[in-house]
């Protein structure tokens, strides 16, 4: 079966997706460019076709209102798109971090390809951790990504990893949902971006007062039901009964204490130790093709959008 990941580098401990090239610390922005597999840039060239010649020769045709984007290493085409289409290359998403890492302590965790080149992404750690009670550490992340192929705008997102499972959340704050997305018919501008994404110790302390608040809010099991039911909602009407029954009967198995970190004081019966449940089950329990599926759909897809709503409603319970 062919993967999603292209290739990717990673920092520290092996990360959840067990991916990946293993660097050192303080490595420079160029190092990460090649052992991420982000040396090479979308080229563009005009549409071309040819006719079929039912009633003649064949013939090439162009299409001026499209353009091809593809790989300048490999020669692979990535996607058709308008003209209009505003290309991030690979190496932006990283030199995007270059003054973080530098100069305001950010680190470079994980960054890498998926779908041949058709999604980028990097991570960094910006420096900031809270701990809930029980020792539940979780440490603030940047995530930054893009894709040529229409399925994503160029979207800097605030990031929680929790450290006793590896549980990715996206930090939701206010209207802008934690994440500004810049649409591939606007040029990205990276000093805009990070003006406006607000990277302050302020962010990451209003999140975390947020999850405070969950692990101090005890969650009845009929109320963690109806929980799940409203998380799982969409899930419910797409298909059958029973698909849904076995994935919230599995999410509340985690909840009841099989979850990592469940027995914690800040999990154990709280609406903090549900949201982790959900997280744990869509980063990793869920059945997914492969190892690189699971990873795109937990921060790109439907599993991103799944942990999302998990996380409205479970504010919803303290507000």
């Amino acid at each position: 079966m062919a993967h999603l990941l292209e290739t990717m580098a990673y920092l520290h401990e092996t990360p959840w997706h067990g991916l990946g090239n293993q660097l050192s610390s303080g490595q420079p922005v160029e190092v990460w460019t090649q052992q991420a597999g982000m040396d090479w840039r979308i080229c563009e060239s005009p549409v071309h076709f040819m006719t079929d010649g039912a009633n003649g020769p064949g013939v090439i045709a162009s299409y001026p209102e499209n353009k091809v984007l593809f790989r300048s290493d490999t020669q692979v085409p990535l996607s058709v798109v308008s003209q209009r289409f505003q290309v991030v290359q690979p190496r932006e998403i990283l030199e995007f971090y270059r003054d973080l890492t530098e100069v305001s302590g950010f680190e470079l965790e994980t960054a890498g390809v998926l779908k041949g080149g058709r999604k980028i992404w990097a991570l960094a750690r910006t420096g900031q951790s809270s701990m809930l009670k029980g020792n539940d550490v979780s440490n603030a992340y940047v995530l930054l990504a893009t894709a040529c192929d229409g399925t994503l705008a160029t979207t800097a997102q605030f990031t929680s990893i929790r450290v006793v499972c590896n549980n990715t959340l996206a930090v939701a704050l206010g209207a802008s949902n934690g994440a500004i997305k810049v649409r591939h018919n606007t040029a990205f501008d990276a000093q805009s971006v990070k003006r406006q994404l607000g990277i302050s110790v302020s962010t990451w302390n209003f999140f975390m007062y947020q999850m405070k608040g969950l692990s101090e809010r005890k969650v009845k099991t009929h109320e963690a039901m109806n929980y799940l039911a409203r998380v799982f909602s969409d899930e419910t009407k797409a298909g059958s009964d029973n698909a849904s029954d076995r994935t919230m009967a599995k999410v509340m198995t985690l909840f009841d204490g099989h979850g990592r970190g469940a027995e914690l004081a800040s999990s154990k019966g709280t609406a903090f130790g549900l949201l982790n449940s959900v997280t744990q089950f869509i980063d990793h329990d869920r059945r997914a093709r492969s190892t690189d599926h699971r990873l795109e759909s937990a921060w790109f897809g439907q599993g991103a959008a799944l942990k999302a709503r998990a996380l409205d409603q479970a504010l919803m319970m303290i507000s």
